[in-house]
């Protein structure tokens, strides 16, 4: 189990009777950039609340970080952490003493938290905002802070959920540089966004030089695990699309050469664009859904 972070194995979860994870299994390696996909309602939620020991599932087995969920949740805790897509962090505190009570709740000594929080403070850009209350920080501030707090007890496992969620394209590009900073230093990433380009940039570039894998739910299914351009090649590489009146219609090619083929042999090539394919085209083909 040391090469492997996550392990799902048949995993269900159920809330009043309705099924929202469905016989589940995963496994995400030590030092990938995992993300995980899903129109509302997939499941995909659920699934990282079983995963960060918020939910326990109905049957099935789940290791993090080599422990037993149910088992051993608080030794799973230590190894994990969680930026969650609310801002969870107390406002009527400094960013200093947010990172302070963090740092004791995990019982760290005093003089390796004061360290740790200074080192994060640092790493996240909030040095210079030690001492202000976190009230008065900008959006894309707390989440910074969220990242150095999750970070403070040096998880082998970080879960983001939503992380840039309502930033500016300018802060969720310095996200995305920590994001890729911390798996190339070996953490393993696993996240969900609604952002398509969020999940295809940071998968596509991970840390480690080795593209991230990104699985899809559906209905509380994994329907589909691999690579963008594992993506990319079973489904194809380029797409033509159509607007007829209110719908976009789509037809996917090997290649641009193909698509470039079919759009001469057409009469009426009104509306037609060619271009390369990307991962909300395949995401639309598998779920019918536009990820918003």
């Amino acid at each position: 189990m040391n090469n492997i972070s996550v392990a799902l194995s048949n995993v269900s979860k159920t809330f009043s009777e309705v099924s929202v994870v469905d016989n589940l299994s995963l496994v995400i390696e030590s030092g990938e950039i995992f993300g995980l996909l899903g129109p509302n309602g997939a499941g995909k939620s659920t699934t990282i609340r079983m995963l960060i020991t918020l939910t326990q599932p109905n049957q099935g087995k789940i290791e993090v970080a080599g422990y037993d969920v149910a088992c051993h949740p608080n030794l799973v805790k230590r190894n994990i952490g969680v930026v969650l897509q609310q801002i969870s962090v107390d406002g009527e505190l400094s960013v200093w003493e947010n990172l302070e009570f963090h740092g004791r709740m995990h019982h760290i000594s005093r003089p390796e938290r004061q360290q740790r929080i200074n080192t994060w403070l640092e790493y996240v850009g909030l040095s210079d905002r030690r001492d202000s209350l976190v009230k008065t920080l900008s959006g894309g501030m707390k989440r910074r802070l969220q990242i150095a707090r999750a970070l403070l007890h040096e998880p082998s496992i970080l879960f983001l959920d939503e992380p840039t969620v309502g930033l500016d394209p300018q802060t969720r590009r310095r996200l995305w540089e920590i994001i890729q900073d911390l798996n190339s230093k070996g953490m393993t990433i696993v996240i969900t966004s609604h952002y398509m380009e969020e999940v295809e940039f940071l998968c596509d570039r991970s840390g480690n030089g080795k593209p991230g894998r990104i699985g899809i739910m559906e209905g509380g299914k994994l329907i589909e695990l691999g690579t963008l351009e594992q993506f990319r090649t079973k489904y194809g590489k380029a797409i033509a699309l159509k607007q007829t009146q209110d719908k976009l219609e789509s037809q996917f090619f090997p290649d641009s050469s193909a698509a470039n083929d079919y759009l001469d042999s057409l009469s009426d090539k009104t509306g037609v664009m060619i271009r390369d394919s990307n991962l909300e085209d395949i995401f639309v083909e598998l779920t019918g859904h536009q990820l918003n």
